[in-house]
């Protein structure tokens, strides 16, 4: 299946791009790298009437660590994620996360901007986001707008930006010091849409969890920052705690089912996630299987 017609305008600048949103507002779709979008269109889910090329704004790309904080453009390939240093210095749950992106080809042309603003709650970098407690950076006629990751993922395809608007960079906080992550999806081949998966990042301090952040996809209609974490902060973590704490979790999802799999079995596997992802973080294997028992 093809795309319906539509036209045509390459973006010489984020002020001319955003000219052209907003005169043609929801007639409109921005094409990144294209791996979202285009198929999109071909399976007639999207019929725009202009397409926006944003390709050549050389400005939206590249990675930088300034004061804490790691801004990166809209534009930065996943492959650019997967090479750069300063990510896999500063935020190395983001690396873990881009190698389990589809695969190579797609790496290679699919950008950060184009995958957060598609929100497709199977993707594994929306989550990433929620756990790292990033910022999503939007230019519009009003000016810059930076929208909180817990609020930006509105449901299936749906994000907080306005059609007029245009996701320009995503900001994280540094973690601190001796921070330890996880990262794990379950999928039928690697580089297939996961079926449930868990990003997650934490402090650990003699033994027990300081800090702890859940980022589930692919159980919901977006991703899920997990409010039961809580029951694992700063108490002596046991088989009978960690039950505790997966139950609390199916409390909170509400999984789609699909082709793939029932609600039922992605309840089960969330719940497998975090038992695997608690035992790792404190590197206690016998956690796995007597929290689930």
């Amino acid at each position: 299946m093809k795309a319906p017609a539509f036209a045509y305008a390459r973006a010489t600048s984020v002020a001319n791009a955003l000219e052209l949103l907003t005169a043609h507002g929801e007639k409109a779709k921005v094409l990144s790298g294209g791996q979202s979008l285009l198929p999109a269109m071909n399976l007639r889910l999207l019929a725009p009437e202009l397409i926006i090329d944003i390709g050549e704004l050389a400005e939206l790309r590249g990675v930088v660590v300034k004061g804490g904080l790691i801004t990166i453009g809209a534009l930065t390939r996943h492959v650019d994620l997967l090479r750069s240093p300063e990510i896999a210095a500063h935020a190395p749950l983001l690396t873990d996360a881009v190698a389990h992106v589809a695969h190579p080809a797609i790496r290679n042309r699919g950008t950060i901007g184009g995958s957060l603003a598609h929100a497709d709650p199977a993707s594994e970098l929306p989550a990433c986001m929620l756990t790292l407690g990033a910022t999503i950076i939007a230019h519009g006629p009003s000016g810059e707008r930076r929208i909180p990751a817990s609020e930006f993922f509105a449901g299936i395809y749906e994000t907080a930006l306005e059609p007029q608007e245009l996701l320009v960079a995503v900001e994280l906080p540094v973690p601190p010091k001796k921070s330890v992550y996880f990262f794990h999806e379950f999928a039928r081949r690697h580089g297939d849409y996961a079926i449930v998966g868990l990003a997650a990042q934490a402090l650990v301090k003699d033994g027990q969890i300081a800090d702890l952040r859940l980022g589930f996809f692919a159980v919901g209609d977006r991703p899920l920052l997990a409010r039961s974490a809580g029951k694992l902060v700063d108490v002596a973590i046991t088989s009978t705690v960690l039950s505790e704490a997966c139950s609390a979790l199916d409390q909170e999802l509400d999984p789609l089912e699909d082709q793939q799999a029932t609600a039922d079995m992605r309840r089960h596997l969330a719940k497998v996630l975090m038992a695997r992802c608690v035992s790792s973080l404190l590197d206690r294997p016998g956690l796995r299987a007597g929290a689930l028992a």
